[in-house]
């Protein structure tokens, strides 16, 4: 009995597990191409240099990730291998919220990102021993990404940022085995500290492209990501935005569950420059 119970939780965690840290917030990247200067070419350039301009400004961005996620999953001292489509993380949505922000100032950026998801399914099971018929399953999973940044590179044609900041991960599940009596709730909450670096180019006046990327480690083994973005500029605050992005984590606490797994798919976005 006891081992079907533990059997039993474990693949259900597992498939969760997968699910849930497939839809992880997009980057605080994003939402720099919504300064005027990013995708104004030299015109843009003219009416306000960054290296000179010392107000404030502020983009905001709400986004999808269409993504897809493949690793490994373990709890209870056993691991599997798991892979799940995005049409299978859909699936499961609840409700999610995805964002992006980032202020800047002159030549120093302070970019963040959120991702809030709540994951559910309810599954039926053939007659066992245990006298179970049914299991229910929740997971809920937020990532926040407060970073600062310098740039680094500010030309005409090319602009570098160094950014540094922290990943804060919260992963929580609950499975209800019906009769009711058979419960079992877990969360994990782990920092990794990351840095990295942003390069922008403008295509035209109103295209440019961003290719970005960094790496850390903390309560994770290690945490990195790259990513590319194209900037479509349909009004003069409004920035539509389609790219792919790449996420890898490896979690192995001494306790709890694990979770190293790699996290990609299509992403797009809108950004909206409100100052």
């Amino acid at each position: 009995m006891k081992s079907y119970r533990t059997n039993c939780f474990f693949d259900i965690f597992a498939g969760f597990l997968a699910l849930a840290l497939s839809v992880p917030a997009i980057g605080r990247q994003m939402a720099d191409l919504s300064s005027e200067d990013q995708t104004g070419g030299t015109q843009a350039r003219q009416k306000a240099a960054p290296a000179n301009d010392k107000s404030w400004h502020l983009g905001i961005t709400p986004y999808l990730w269409f993504a897809s996620a493949h690793g490994t999953a373990g709890y209870l001292g056993r691991d599997a291998s798991f892979h799940a489509s995005f049409g299978d993380i859909f699936s499961k949505l609840n409700i999610g919220l995805m964002g992006a922000a980032e202020a800047r100032k002159g030549r120093f950026v302070f970019p963040s990102d959120f991702m809030w998801i709540k994951l559910s399914d309810d599954t039926a099971l053939p007659e066992n021993e245990l006298g179970v018929t049914s299991i229910k399953a929740k997971m809920t999973q937020s990532i926040l990404t407060p970073k600062t940044g310098y740039r680094i590179v500010d030309q005409e044609k090319l602009n570098v940022d160094g950014t540094i900041g922290i990943r804060y991960w919260h992963l929580g599940e609950n499975l209800s085995l019906q009769p009711p009596g058979l419960n079992n709730s877990q969360s994990a909450n782990w920092v990794d500290v990351v840095a990295g670096a942003k390069l922008q180019m403008p295509l035209s006046l109103k295209a440019g492209i961003t290719i970005l990327g960094d790496a850390g480690a903390g309560g994770a083994t290690v945490d990195y990501q790259v990513a590319g973005l194209l900037g479509y500029r349909i009004k003069p605050k409004v920035v539509l935005l389609l790219g792919y992005r790449y996420l890898n984590v490896n979690y192995r606490p001494s306790s709890t569950f694990v979770y190293d797994g790699v996290t990609s798919g299509i992403l797009l976005g809108t950004t909206f420059n409100v100052k």
